[in-house]
């Protein structure tokens, strides 16, 4: 068990290696689209890169993963092999977005022996969600 100090230590430690190892100027937020970002994740349970499409509007939200669904074929076959399409994911605070998404489960950010296994899966899965994104964000803007 880790203090909450210590856990914060090695969340930061995690994070500094990873951008060292891997310097790329990664899209995230800059996506020109207020309601979709692309999120890297690593817990104590999981890792996970998503693309999370967040609007208290319903309407806009179902519209978005409407776009994404049509392109589920071309994600999954040149993209994201493992990609997961969630309508309706509840965040732990209660709140609904729709999340596209890929993980592994059964690693720990708190295991440094997990993070080279973690580190290539969030790059590697990164770069391939960058790469649709960027494919298709004018038809996903329009």
């Amino acid at each position: 068990m880790f203090s909450r100090e210590e856990s914060k230590k090695l969340r930061q430690e995690f994070w500094t290696s990873f951008g060292k190892e891997f310097p790329h100027k990664w899209l995230l937020y800059n996506t020109k689209m207020k309601e979709i970002q692309l999120k890297f994740s690593f817990t104590r349970k999981f890792a996970m890169v998503s693309l999370d499409i967040d609007d208290d509007d319903e309407l806009i939200r179902a519209y978005y993963f409407e776009k994404m669904k049509s392109l589920e074929k071309i994600l999954k076959s040149e993209h994201l092999p493992e990609a997961i399409l969630d309508e309706f994911h509840e965040l732990p605070e209660g709140k609904i977005i729709s999340r596209i998404y890929t993980k592994i489960d059964g690693v720990s950010i708190h295991n440094k022996k997990d993070w080279p296994e973690v580190k290539n899966f969030l790059a590697t899965n990164m770069l391939q969600l960058e790469e649709f994104f960027n494919d298709f964000a004018d038809f996903i803007k329009n």
